[in-house]
């Protein structure tokens, strides 16, 4: 399959001409592995069909929504029948608490929750919750976790461990960024360092569950047990986001493969992407007297004309009643097929690299198999420039990778043997493009 696409060429031509960089969300231009996006018309099962007619084997999985895979009958249904009966009403639905109900069977430190539209929504909640629960302002993230674009979140790291954090994006303010303290990620010395200086003034720390915004990066053992440990002695909340991992990872996310076991809770978590099955929904949930501080009942103000959509609850309802412990058993397996198969390649092609574990998502990072991947300084200093010929001999392949290094892989339990034949064919040659590469 050659990558050649004149419409989708033709469509991202027509789209730089009205929306920035031709996309609207950043990575979906292409820009860190060159070429032209390929503009995407259909789903069904693992597949993506684009513009010019190509089908590809989906290995991004709408970043993750599509964990039964796109189109799945049940979710279908359900989503048709929520349209038949209108698309959004500005009023309460039965579906939004029966998601919360769900959400709250699987995750047990939830006992509220919040829905809201997006991840970044979800987060600047908590992160406002926290502060109006607490009566602080401080903010305390790692470098290389994502939480969303909320312009505190968009900090870069001071000039020391306990220093207040720079701007991280133009339009953030130095004022914003202050408010934030950026840590090195699975280093529990800065973290002490940085209660130690300033613990009085923490509302927070916010982490990913387990990164996968700097590639996958596995929490060092104990890791985010420690941080509940330290922000429960000074007063400060602990928020998990698995926006990206939560319902993904596994029945109750991240937390449920850990924490859970470990006999620790975080005090407010954030959930996305699986939770509206493709649809724009997103949430936030944790400790009943920390949640009830959000309005009506509680001083923290929080609202959205399209929160609890009906047609996105119907979708996300679906979608988690149907992700099964089954469901997830298959995708790891899956995972670890593919994984194994991915190292294969590159070994016999003679490519340094290591995998990047959480659950069943994972990443490659080249030039990193003596130490791995640990922080967010280990992400950057990989071999990048092996990736973009590498994705695309495998885009060539008919295999849609993550266009981006730094982002995680996805599977589906849609992803048969025929689709995994389809990606296991074209490893090879692309673990020789990424041999081939050069600085």
């Amino acid at each position: 399959m050659t990558s050649h696409t004149p419409v989708s060429d033709q469509l991202f031509d027509r789209a730089r001409t009205l929306m920035p960089g031709g996309v609207n969300s950043p990575v979906r231009a292409f820009g860190s592995v060159g070429g032209t996006p390929k503009f995407m018309v259909s789903a069904q099962g693992p597949y993506l069909t684009d513009a010019d007619g190509r089908q590809y084997v989906d290995l991004v999985c709408s970043w993750g929504p599509a964990l039964l895979g796109h189109a799945h009958p049940a979710v279908l249904e359900a989503v048709h029948a929520a349209v038949d009966r209108g698309l959004s009403f500005g009023a309460s639905t039965p579906d939004e608490a029966n998601l919360a109900a769900i959400v709250k069977e699987r995750v047990s430190a939830v006992e509220r929750i919040r829905m809201v539209s997006t991840g970044t929504e979800a987060t600047m909640t908590a992160v406002r919750l926290a502060r109006g629960f607490t009566g602080r302002n401080l903010i305390v993230k790692f470098a290389g976790c994502y939480h969303g674009h909320l312009d505190g979140l968009l900090a870069s790291a001071g000039s020391g461990l306990a220093t207040m954090a720079l701007p991280g994006s133009a339009g953030v303010t130095e004022a914003a960024a202050a408010e934030t303290l950026v840590l090195p990620y699975n280093d529990l010395d800065a973290v002490e360092a940085a209660f130690g200086a300033h613990g009085s003034k923490i509302a927070a720390v916010i982490t990913e569950a387990a990164p996968a915004n700097m590639g996958v990066v596995t929490p060092n053992e104990g890791f985010n047990a420690a941080l509940s440990r330290i922000t429960r002695e000074h007063g400060a909340l602990l928020i998990l986001d698995e926006v990206l991992t939560g319902f993904r990872t596994g029945y109750a996310g991240y937390w449920g493969l850990t924490g859970r076991q470990e006999g620790w809770a975080p005090d407010l978590l954030t959930f996305g992407k699986v939770i509206g099955g493709g649809m724009p929904t997103a949430a936030l949930g944790g400790r009943a007297d920390v949640m009830d501080y959000l309005s009506p009942i509680g001083p923290v103000y929080q609202a959205g004309t399209l929160s609890g959509n009906p047609v996105a609850m119907a979708a996300g309802v679906a979608t988690l009643t149907h992700a099964t412990p089954e469901v997830y058993s298959y995708v790891d397996a899956r995972s670890t097929e593919l994984s194994t198969a991915l190292s294969a390649a590159l070994d016999a092609a003679g490519v340094d690299h290591s995998i990047q574990r959480a659950g069943n998502l994972f990443s490659v990072a080249f030039g990193t198999s003596a130490n791995g991947v640990h922080n967010y300084a280990d992400a950057q200093a990989q071999e990048v420039f092996r990736y973009a010929p590498f994705f695309h001999s495998m885009l060539e392949s008919g295999v849609y990778l993550p266009p981006s290094v730094f982002e995680a892989w996805f599977l589906s339990s849609a992803h048969d043997d025929a689709a995994m034949n389809r990606i296991l064919d074209a490893l090879p040659a692309a673990a020789k493009a990424a041999a081939e590469a050069t600085a």
